[in-house]
């Protein structure tokens, strides 16, 4: 029912909190789209996680900004949100109530996505049980590799698609 994709992103964010695995998993799901099919609330999801990833990271700047871009979109998209097993309604609220914190500079604390649907948080307790995790775990703030994921790991081909993509822009 749900894409698989999606289901591992779900599983990243609250049983791992990996939240640069959550962004590379949706981001390689929204990619395989064509140009023209690509919907735009996979994207809101990606920044809730890099919003958090930056926010647990100290980054507050890259955090608000991220989290404002999400919130706009889940606002914009609550149906296409609400069929993906969430309440956007919930959500926003709560992404607003973190923006808050990110302004005022607090700690990063973790947050779960309010699943509304019930088939879809007994798929999630099971894939975590499955795994030996719990699900809702807080995050290991110790946890340097976990922490400081993108530092850790080979994006030369993002950079580059961004440097592509922004030449593309300039060029009109």
């Amino acid at each position: 029912m749900y894409p698989k994709a999606y289901l591992d992103y779900l599983y990243h964010f609250h049983c791992d909190r990996d939240y640069f695995e959550c962004h590379e998993v949706l981001e390689e799901y929204w990619k395989e789209k064509d140009a023209d099919e690509r919907e735009i609330h996979w994207v809101g999801l990606i920044q809730i996680a890099v919003g958090l990833y930056h926010h647990r990271r100290g980054n507050f700047n890259g955090a608000l900004r991220m989290l404002q871009n999400a919130c706009r979109i889940i606002g914009k998209e609550a149906a296409a949100i609400n069929a993906l097993g969430l309440d956007s309604g919930r959500l926003v609220k709560m992404l607003d109530e973190r923006i808050v914190c990110v302004t005022k500079q607090e700690p990063y604390v973790s947050m779960n996505l309010p699943i509304a649907d019930p088939d879809l948080q007994l798929s999630c307790d099971a894939m975590a049980q499955s795994a030996s995790k719990v699900w809702g775990a807080s995050s290991d703030l110790l946890d340097g590799s976990l922490v400081n994921r993108h530092t850790l790991r080979d994006r030369s081909d993002v950079i580059e698609e961004r440097r592509r993509q922004l030449e593309l822009r300039r060029k009109g």
